[in-house]
C-alpha cells in the first residue's frame, strides 16, 4: 500500500498548478489531503475520477474556504469514517479516516497556534485527540495517522531552532505533545529510515524560504506499531510545488 499525504493549501488552486498530473506520476493508492479549502461540489470530481482515484471522500470544514480533509483511493474502502465526533473538532473538518482490509488511514489536519485564543485551541485538540487515537486503537490496531500535524518534533526538523524556540509549531509544549504521542504506540515514518538534516515539508512564502531551505518539518506520517515490520519506505517529495507543503509518501508491505 502506497500512501501519500499533502497538505495542498487549495485543492482548487493545486489542481490548476498540475496537481493531477503530478499524482498520476506517483501513482499512490490513497491519497490524504489536508486544508482543502474546498466543497466536493465547488470540484470537477470527474477529473479526479479519470486520473485513477474513483473512491473520495470529502469532509469540509463549515466555514467556507476554510480547512478541510479528503481521501481519495484506488480501491473502495471498507468503511470511512468522517470526523471524530467531538463537535468542536469536526466543525473545521480536520479528521476522516477509510478502512481498508485491517489497516485504517487517517488524513488529520492539526490546528496551528497562530496567537493566544488559537493556541489555547490546538493544545486542547491535541489532548483531545490523543484520548480519541487511545480508544480507536483498541478496535483499530493497524493505524496510519498522515497530515499536517503543525509540529516540529526536534531541532533537526526545523532550520532555525534558536530564534524559533517561542513560536507555535516548536514550542515545548508541542514538542512534548508530540514525543508522546509517538510513545502511546506509534512511529515517525520518515525518522525510522532517515536520520538526516535539512529535510523539510513546508517553507514560508517570504523571503525565498524554499529556494534556500529554510523550512520546517510539519507533515507526518506517523505509523502504529503493529506495523512496524510492514513498513518499507517513507520519503518526503520535496519536488512537487503545488503549495507552500510538499507531500510526503508511506508505503507499506
Amino acid at each position: 500500500m502506497k500512501i501519500v499525504s499533502y497538505n495542498v493549501n487549495g485543492i482548487r488552486a493545486a489542481l490548476g498548478k498540475g496537481f493531477l498530473d503530478w499524482l498520476k506520476s506517483v501513482d499512490p493508492d490513497v491519497v490524504c489531503l489536508q486544508e482543502i479549502k474546498a466543497n466536493k461540489e465547488q470540484l470537477d470530481l470527474s477529473l479526479i475520477e479519470a486520473s485513477g482515484y474513483k473512491h473520495h471522500y470529502w469532509y469540509s470544514a463549515q466555514k467556507k474556504g476554510y480547512s478541510g480533509v479528503a481521501i481519495l483511493a484506488k480501491t473502495e474502502p471498507d468503511h470511512v469514517e468522517f470526523g471524530t465526533g467531538i463537535e468542536y473538532m469536526d466543525f473545521e473538518g480536520r479528521n476522516i479516516r477509510a478502512d481498508f482490509n485491517g489497516v485504517s488511514v487517517m488524513s488529520l489536519y492539526l490546528p496551528s497556534g497562530t496567537n493566544i485564543a488559537r493556541l489555547d485551541h490546538k493544545l486542547q485538540y491535541m489532548a483531545d485527540f490523543q484520548e480519541y487515537v487511545d480508544d480507536l486503537k483498541k478496535s483499530k490496531p493497524n493505524l496510519v495517522i498522515c497530515g499536517d500535524y503543525n509540529i516540529c518534533h526536534q531541532a533537526i526538523d526545523i532550520h532555525d531552532p534558536v530564534r524559533n524556540k517561542n513560536v507555535s509549531g516548536f514550542l515545548p509544549v508541542e514538542r512534548e505533545w508530540i514525543g508522546n504521542f509517538l510513545d502511546s504506540g506509534f512511529i515517525d515514518s520518515f525518522r525510522h529510515f532517515n536520520k538526516e538534516p535539512d529535510n523539510y515539508t513546508w517553507w514560508s512564502y517570504r523571503a525565498n524560504s524554499r529556494a534556500n531551505n529554510k523550512g520546517w518539518r510539519l507533515d507526518y506520517g506517523l505509523v502504529s506499531t503493529p506495523l512496524l515490520d510492514r513498513l518499507k519506505r517513507s520519503v518526503i517529495l520535496s519536488q512537487a510545488v503545488h503549495s507552500d507543503h510538499c507531500p510526503i509518501l508511506v508505503e507499506l508491505e
